[in-house]
């Protein structure tokens, strides 16, 4: 096998490595607001933030944290939706020397008290509507400080609002000593789709070295200072977090801020706005793509869409590209790596249905299922395995499942994958949603993809669900476009005539919606679930 196939992709005049980080996640952010104190960093529901007075914010609440005592390495939690006060939070918590706890809003107790107790987090900055769950849980948690935020006007029934909060500090901040290869900045949470959820240890390594290996990948695509971010990935995922807030606070370009997806709200606030760059997952195409006055909305002020999260079906893609005219790089990436190890180039052959090609000082290779060891032949399946300088520290308070998942430098991701002669990776699907019908190994992913071509389907997800004589058989759960008429049997039928017959649904369930994570990622484990 050729090494490192990928590579013969770059142009000549692009880095395939990146140089080693000395520096912080906050040292970025004031590097950036000193060369552009009054360029626009945030815009929030027409209200914007120039990147001088984010840093103004960073070190008041940076120096209110130190003052109620905070010290290096102490755990402070975030549970807000996108808004200028997650951006100053994040980087005053990481300015004083202790670490992001992210938190998703939509958490329920039992998942909250978890996170909480598992990363020790003592305080913890939240939205005024979650105060009550958060009051419910303090009990059974280290929490001792909270400090809400209101869109509506401030709050008295927590420790702190945000602005009494920015105004205990004096703006003094203690310089804090971080070694960027070893501390670690953000407690990133799995999303609790595949078990408990895992504390994933980002350093300051490994998030800043993802920002400057995409910066570099799309050196020729986006231009520093010159582009808006329609950033309604939330930042509590490590998606949004790198490549929405560190990437454009890196490239000094302006975030354009949404708390939620809300279809009307995003098309409007393209229209107003006029983005550049829109980082999102597959769902959120959907719904534009099915909008039938979207074009109305000016969408085409949108370069590039870089598609991650959840695999970006073939027919998705054309259907958006064709209709939007905005080119879509799809991409691949886990908590793990900060996110990103792999995306389509904006400066060579995009191949739909790939996740693309390695960014710079990111190596991988697929190796076969029953060792992990031996490297498998091009086009052949087995289970991708990464190596970077973006591969976590490991897994918090977890050393067995940290030795599993990182074997000899390597990262196991857990995907089933394939890869061509030239570097280019397919994603077939997780080693645990693998439907094994009457002995042969069934990729659910594979047959979404056939799926979605059917022009009456709008979404679909397939699983495994027990079978007394196959052992398992094939399902698949499909929400219709509005308007759409077809019936089970026209839709195996289609199905059969695109397929292998072991491949084949033997049960097509309609639903009006899909059960989604916060991200909008399909829960393919909750539908599975259901079944057992």
């Amino acid at each position: 096998m050729t090494i490192k196939p990928w590579l013969t992709h770059y142009p000549e005049t692009f880095e395939t490595d990146i140089p080693t980080i000395d520096f912080s996640i906050p040292e970025m952010l004031q590097r950036t607001a000193s060369l552009y104190p009054a360029h626009p960093c945030l815009s929030f529901y027409q209200k914007r933030m120039t990147y001088g007075e984010l840093q103004d914010a960073v070190t008041m609440f940076a120096s209110s944290l130190q003052k109620v005592g905070l010290k290096k390495g102490d755990r402070v939690s975030i549970m807000l939706p996108n808004c200028p006060h997650y951006v100053i939070s994040y980087y005053g918590i990481l300015t004083s020397g202790g670490i992001v706890t992210q938190v998703n809003p939509m958490s329920v107790a039992r998942e909250l008290i978890h996170l909480l107790n598992d990363s020790g987090a003592e305080t913890i900055v939240v939205l005024d509507r979650f105060l009550p769950m958060i009051q419910d849980v303090q009990k059974e948690t280290k929490i001792k400080t909270i400090i809400a935020v209101s869109f509506q006007g401030e709050t008295n029934n927590s420790n702190y609002s945000f602005d009494e909060f920015l105004e205990l500090g004096d703006g003094h901040v203690s310089k804090v000593r971080v070694d960027p290869e070893d501390d670690v900045a953000v407690l990133q949470y799995t999303g609790g789709t595949t078990g408990t959820s895992k504390g994933v240890m980002l350093t300051h390594s490994n998030i800043l070295s993802n920002v400057i290996q995409s910066s570099l990948f799309f050196k020729n695509s986006i231009e520093t200072g010159k582009e808006r971010s329609l950033s309604v990935i939330p930042f509590f995922h490590v998606f949004g977090m790198n490549s929405c807030m560190n990437f454009s606070i890196y490239s000094a370009n302006e975030m354009i801020l949404l708390p939620r997806f809300e279809l009307t709200e995003v098309l409007t606030t393209i229209k107003n706005e006029k983005p550049t760059l829109f980082p999102g997952v597959p769902t959120m195409y959907v719904a534009i793509t099915n909008h039938p006055e979207a074009e109305e909305y000016g969408i085409d002020s949108i370069k590039i869409c870089n598609s991650g999260s959840a695999p970006m079906p073939v027919e998705l893609l054309n259907q958006f590209e064709k209709k939007t005219g905005a080119k879509i790089l799809e991409g691949y990436g886990l908590s793990e790596t900060s996110p990103t190890t792999h995306c389509n180039p904006a400066f060579a052959a995009r191949k739909p249905g790939t996740v693309g090609i390695g960014l710079p000082s990111t190596d991988y290779k697929v190796v076969d299922l029953g060792t992990g060891t031996k490297e498998v032949h091009f086009g052949d399946v087995g289970e991708l395995i990464i190596k970077g300088p973006q591969v976590m520290k490991g897994y918090w308070n977890l050393p067995e499942e940290t030795t599993n998942a990182l074997r000899n430098g390597w990262l196991y991701t857990g995907d089933i994958a394939r890869m061509d002669e030239e570097g280019y990776v397919s994603i077939v699907d997780r080693k645990k949603d693998l439907i094994i019908a009457s002995g042969y190994n069934v990729y659910p992913r594979e047959i979404e993809e056939i799926i979605y071509e059917h022009p009456c389907v709008q979404e679909a997800v397939v699983i495994g669900v027990p079978d007394t004589y196959r052992g398992e058989t094939v399902k698949a759960i499909v929400v219709l476009k509005t308007g759409t008429e077809t019936s089970e049997n026209e839709l195996i039928r289609f199905c059969q005539e695109n397929m292998s017959s072991f491949k084949v649904p033997t049960i097509i369930e309609f639903r009006e919606t899909l059960p989604k994570t916060s991200v909008g990622k399909i829960l393919r484990r909750a539908l599975r679930e259901k079944v057992k």
